[in-house]
């Protein structure tokens, strides 16, 4: 396995690294921020941030970018995203480490991390192609009515650190093909993934001679850049990603000015098992949703409804699979479990089980903080079940760790959805059943009140085929799929008028 030296340096990243691109050039005005492994607890690397100044730099560019990107034809743009996919194809390998080294996910999550960046810009080629508008007969003679999408401007990012570039990738090759220019801010403890990607991206538009700010970056800390970016109008589009309380923060500050949000923020996911349910099936798929990312997933598995009559059987079967769980060093491709990204989300969980305890929770397998030469750093955790009642305060949060509840209910179906619906969030969302009465209420308009309803598989790990995102405190964002390039452009209806004459509308004269 490469070092962590080795792997910078694949990626062209130094012990020193500035943090603020405008494209053309790198730089950083701002204060130097160690990045930490939580592998080890050792420095990776350095990053100078960005400030005010660089901020004003980054988005002039980005704007004067934009104006000539947005002139460039679409399968054109689609082209360059072509070739933004398959450099990437040539350092899948060094990015995967790299974002597990700077994250502490497992190696085979770092290396599906990419992939799904690679798919996404497989995706947005053939979308670049299907930018589509409809037309329509108009009710005056000679008259044509259509509509049409036009891109929209310097579109925004802010990401979190549990996907450092994956969903940058969602909303950047989308936003690309859209004819838009891309502004990133990265999560602060993963900078390092963020530069290596926006290195790779201006290496290809350099290649295609496009204008210098189609793809800029800045880091540095959310309560200055991020209000920067949220107060500016010259940043149409703000795609965000994080916790509910920021989203609502950065919804209201954005429309205050009429911008326009993407949010996807936080889940509270759970699945449902009934009687008819394939056991193993289901625990297979809860254990990979609640311990995946070290539980850090906003698609995370926090709840299990179980009904009563296999409650027992599957406790025991999700518990076996729990014992075999391997935890250590990510890098490892025999490890199921990293660290956490670092000890302030390791006391989060401890306080967590702490407060479990006192609301009447019952630990099943009980968490803990890992400590020995195996676990250097301090970000090495234990996962958790507990057995609770529905009505537990705490779950009402969600709490960012590897701990499951698992509650049981009585009777039909019914009962188990209005369980499931009851927390404020609404992201994703599944049932394992073999009934298909059972599976079609979970899926009508009574059943999950998630933007994601899944069926014999878990919440966590969806493809880039449909739209993301979710619903109440979710936020109500789209990214990714299906028609989700429409929230990077802009609509406009159009009617031409070839008769020589005046035609009113709806029958009106005016002579």
């Amino acid at each position: 396995m490469d070092s962590f030296k080795e792997v910078l340096t694949r990626l062209d990243l130094k012990e020193n690294n500035d943090g603020v691109t405008d494209g053309e050039n790198w730089f950083g005005s701002g204060t130097q921020v160690p990045v930490i492994s939580p592998i080890n607890g050792k420095e990776i690397a350095q990053v100078k941030q960005g400030n005010q100044k660089d901020f004003e730099r980054i988005i002039q560019s980005s704007v004067s970018a934009f104006r000539q990107w947005r002139l460039v034809p679409a399968p054109r743009r689609g082209e360059i995203v072509r070739q933004f996919g398959h450099a990437l194809r040539k350092h899948k390998d060094a990015l995967g480490k790299l974002i597990t080294i700077e994250m502490g996910k497992s190696i085979q999550e770092g290396w599906g991390e990419v992939q799904e960046m690679i798919d996404i810009c497989d995706m947005a080629v053939g979308q670049s192609r299907m930018l589509y508008g409809v037309q329509t007969h108009s009710e005056r003679l000679a008259h044509r009515m259509f509509e049409q999408w036009h891109p929209l401007g310097v579109c925004a990012v802010i990401t979190a650190f549990n996907f450092p570039v994956a969903v940058w990738a969602w909303n950047t090759a989308l936003a690309l093909v859209c004819g838009d220019t891309i502004l990133w801010k990265p999560a602060s403890p993963v900078p390092l993934t963020a530069i290596a990607c926006v290195k790779i991206l201006q290496q290809v538009l350099r290649d295609n001679n496009t204008p210098a700010g189609i793809a800029t970056l800045i880091t540095g800390r959310g309560s200055e850049i991020g209000d920067l970016i949220t107060t500016d109008r010259r940043i149409p589009l703000i795609s965000y990603t994080g916790s509910t309380r920021l989203g609502k923060h950065i919804g209201k500050v954005v429309g205050e000015r009429l911008g326009k949000t993407i949010l996807e923020l936080g889940g509270n996911n759970a699945v449902i098992v009934t009687p008819s349910a394939n056991l193993k099936l289901a625990a297979q798929n809860v254990l990979f949703g609640a311990i995946g990312t070290t539980g850090q997933r906003c698609t995370s598995t926090r709840r299990v409804i179980v009904h009563e009559s296999v409650f027992e059987e599957f406790k025991d079967i999700l518990v076996g699979y729990y014992g075999k769980v391997t935890i250590g060093n990510p890098l490892d491709e025999n490890i199921l479990m990293g660290p956490m990204v670092n000890t302030k989300a390791v006391e989060t969980m401890m306080t967590a089980m702490d407060t479990i305890k006192q609301q009447g929770g019952r630990f099943i397998v009980e968490g803990s903080r890992l400590s020995g030469p195996s676990y250097p750093g301090g970000c090495y955790v234990k996962p958790a079940i507990v057995e609770v009642e529905p009505d537990l305060p705490i779950m009402q949060e969600e709490t960012f760790a590897p701990i499951l509840y698992l509650i049981k209910y009585k009777h039909y179906i019914k009962e188990a959805i209005k369980i499931h619906n009851s927390v404020p969030q609404g992201l994703s969302s599944a049932i394992f059943t073999e009934n298909l009465l059972e599976s079609e209420q979970f899926l009508c308009t009574e059943g999950s009140d998630c933007g994601i309803a899944n069926v014999n598989l878990g919440t966590s790990g969806a493809e880039i085929g449909l739209a993301f995102g979710g619903e109440k405190d979710t936020g109500g964002g789209r990214e990714s799929g299906s028609d989700a390039w429409k929230g990077y452009m802009r609509r406009q209806t159009n009617t031409v008028n070839w008769s020589g004459a005046t035609i009113l509308a709806q029958g009106i004269k005016f002579d």
